[in-house]
């Protein structure tokens, strides 16, 4: 990968932008940093890698994540 490439692919996301990837508010993305849940670094603000969030939706996929203290098997709706 040359500079050029390098420069046009956006490596990491701020806090806002993580919630606008994955479809959240900033709140939430917050928790799920406090929590570990989603890794982060400090480079001026928060920012997530973007393999990071990738990883993260693969890890949790299937799984409710709407009660952070109990993450479970997302219930199939048969209907």
């Amino acid at each position: 990968m040359d500079k050029k490439d390098l420069k046009d692919e956006k490596l990491l996301y701020n806090v806002r932008e993580t919630a606008a990837v994955l479809g959240v508010n900033v709140h939430l993305v917050y928790e799920l940093i406090n929590r570990k849940l989603l890794p982060a670094l400090r480079l001026g603000s928060l920012k997530v890698r973007k393999s990071t969030l990738i990883d993260f939706v693969e890890r949790y996929e299937g799984m409710d994540l709407s009660d952070l203290d109990n993450i479970k098997e997302l219930q199939q709706n048969m209907n």
